[in-house]
């Protein structure tokens, strides 16, 4: 659909990098994006509505039916389902699978339901209330987005709260931390400028700005990080490592602690190698004890249309096992079921 084509052009910005040096091969593998979760060509939404309402009528639930409908169609496809479903039997489609189905399988299935901005507006508005921030969730989504990503975030937050993202980080979270979420969020970056030739002053900004002096400038990290378009930062990254002897992510580790570390190493990774980052967030999100259900699901529903291809590479790469066989030792039943179909398994 047209509301994601933006995601195959921002690929097409990084081509500019490519000659800038060593870690530009490997990021080359994000020029492409590979969706797991295509367009349907021979879609009919009235057929797909009449399937849900037999799968749900009557006695029992047929699950497997739901799923093949539900998992096998891109967000904007299942609006229109919800649509056709309406139209047809006069009910709400959300409301009857909420009674019919149970568990994290009604989680995933009703996540899918939603418009992907609203999906995630929701998860940073759960991030946010509570005892408790969830900054994990917060940093996820907010440091690792275009400036078209997050202006339809905050747009969509905004319809769905009544108030802007800003207000809701700034009751929430703690200065340094809440000023780089909002530095990051602000979707301003001059995407436009690739000039690397800039490269090397702006990693002496950066090392100025952190071990150069006494004290840690965190204002100008998140300045630098929030302005620069990715090809650019990229070149800065590289920049810094010959000047200081070690990656920019080592020194945000040695410079930053807690939240705001998390968050710089955030943005630093995420423009380094996106769909890597995100291979690391589904590793977090089923490491140890428990799965970090909310996570898995958030990833995999909102990353399938546009590069879960490529975090299934980076996932390989980084844990030597594929993405599915993570996921089906995590997860059970048609859950199970959903997370691999989305994940193109």
């Amino acid at each position: 659909g047209a509301q994601y084509g933006g995601a195959q052009h921002e690929g097409a910005q990084h081509g500019g990098a490519q000659h800038a040096g060593h870690h530009h091969a490997e990021a080359a593998a994000f020029d492409v994006s590979q969706p797991t979760i295509r367009f349907l060509a021979n879609f009919d939404a009235s057929a797909d509505a009449s399937l849900l309402r037999k799968a749900m009528k009557g006695f029992g639930t047929d699950e497997t039916s739901i799923i093949n409908v539900l998992a096998n169609r891109t967000s904007e496809q299942r609006q229109r389902i919800i649509l056709s479903y309406q139209q047809a039997y006069g009910k709400d489609l959300i409301k009857d699978l909420k009674s019919e189905l149970g568990g994290n399988l009604e989680l995933v299935i009703l996540a899918m339901m939603l418009p992907t901005n609203i999906l995630l507006a929701d998860n940073l508005n759960e991030a946010m209330k509570g005892i408790g921030t969830n900054e994990n969730t917060l940093v996820e989504i907010l440091c690792t987005r275009n400036n078209r990503e997050i202006q339809e975030l905050k747009a969509a937050y905004q319809s769905r709260y009544g108030k802007p993202l800003q207000k809701g980080l700034e009751g929430d979270t703690s200065g340094h931390f809440r000023r780089l979420l909002i530095s990051m969020s602000t979707g301003a970056r001059d995407e436009a400028n690739t000039n690397l030739q800039l490269a090397p002053s702006l990693a002496q900004q950066l090392y100025k700005a952190g071990a150069g002096m006494a004290g840690t400038d965190e204002s100008e990290f998140n300045r630098i990080l929030a302005s620069y378009s990715y090809p650019l930062l990229r070149a800065v990254f590289e920049e810094y490592e010959k000047i200081k002897g070690k990656s920019l992510c080592n020194a945000i580790k040695s410079e930053f602690s807690g939240d705001v570390q998390n968050g710089l190493l955030a943005v630093v990774q995420s423009i380094e190698n996106r769909p890597q980052f995100y291979a690391k967030c589904l590793h977090d999100a089923m490491k140890g004890m428990g799965t970090k259900d909310d996570a898995l699901i958030r990833l995999v529903v909102t990353r399938s249309e546009i590069d879960l291809g490529n975090i299934k590479q980076e996932f390989q790469k980084m844990y030597g096992k594929s993405l599915e066989s993570q996921i089906k030792s995590d997860t059970s039943g048609e859950y199970k079921k959903v997370l691999i179909v989305l994940a193109g398994g």
